[in-house]
């Protein structure tokens, strides 16, 4: 029993001095974004909270959208929809030409649940077009994608997908604005620019996204992203492959 509770004092002893490291770290470098509870901005830089913040908002669709607004995105809120009790959504929506964001969709006429569209707003500003401008000297004008909502589940496995309830979008590739091409197929592997590329902004989706995937997860995702907004509550674990 004394070796029990030693175990504990220190399990416990450790976890409060990592909330105080992270509350001061947080206070000097002046981001509140890096702490739990502070409210979420679209237009800030990712925090160490951010990710789980946004899938949160899938219990939230109002607020979501009210985020959209607030952060000059338009979209065009979708009735909701789906196949069956385990697949389908309530708080879907579609981009609109203009506003905040400067990336198209391609197919335009893919619908997404509110956060992975609050998340993929972000994702825009603070690390897709910072990344094209860094290594070819051009902006983002599209993206390829493979769709969002999908009522199957997970690849070879019993347990449903976030496909099937629009929580999830598969990014296939890029249009810049001088006519370059991007696709994670033909482009990930190597050593040149479009590869590096590839790799900052799946690092970068990773700090706005619970899940996320890439060919160096397995076979199945060798053509795209996947990026997924799995609420596992504000403070939980992240997938970034």
């Amino acid at each position: 029993m004394r070796r029990v509770r030693r175990a504990i004092g220190w399990a416990v002893g450790i976890g409060t001095a990592l909330v105080l490291a992270v509350l001061l770290w947080a206070s000097v470098r002046g981001r509140p974004q890096d702490l739990p509870w502070t409210p979420l901005d679209l237009g800030q830089p990712p925090g160490l909270f951010t990710a789980g913040k946004l899938a949160a908002l899938g219990r939230d669709a109002p607020q979501c959208r009210a985020l959209l607004d607030r952060a000059g995105v338009r979209y065009a809120a979708l009735p909701a929809g789906g196949d069956g009790p385990r697949c389908g959504y309530a708080d879907g929506v579609r981009f609109a030409p203009g506003g905040a964001r400067r990336i198209a969709m391609r197919p335009a006429s893919v619908g997404m649940a509110c956060p992975v569209a609050a998340a993929l707003a972000i994702w825009e500003w603070s690390v897709v077009q910072p990344a094209a401008q860094r290594h070819f000297g051009a902006s983002v004008v599209a993206i390829d994608h493979l769709g969002s909502y999908n009522c199957r589940h997970i690849a070879g496995r019993e347990s449903w997908s976030e496909h099937a309830t629009a929580d999830a979008i598969d990014v296939a590739g890029f249009r810049l604005s001088d006519g370059m091409r991007i696709t994670v197929l033909h482009d990930w592997k190597g050593s040149g620019a479009k590869a590096a590329f590839l790799r900052e902004v799946r690092d970068g989706a990773c700090t706005v996204f619970t899940t996320t995937l890439s060919p160096d997860y397995n076979a199945a995702h060798a053509d795209h992203l996947h990026l997924d907004e799995a609420d596992r509550g504000t403070m939980g674990w992240r997938a970034c492959r």
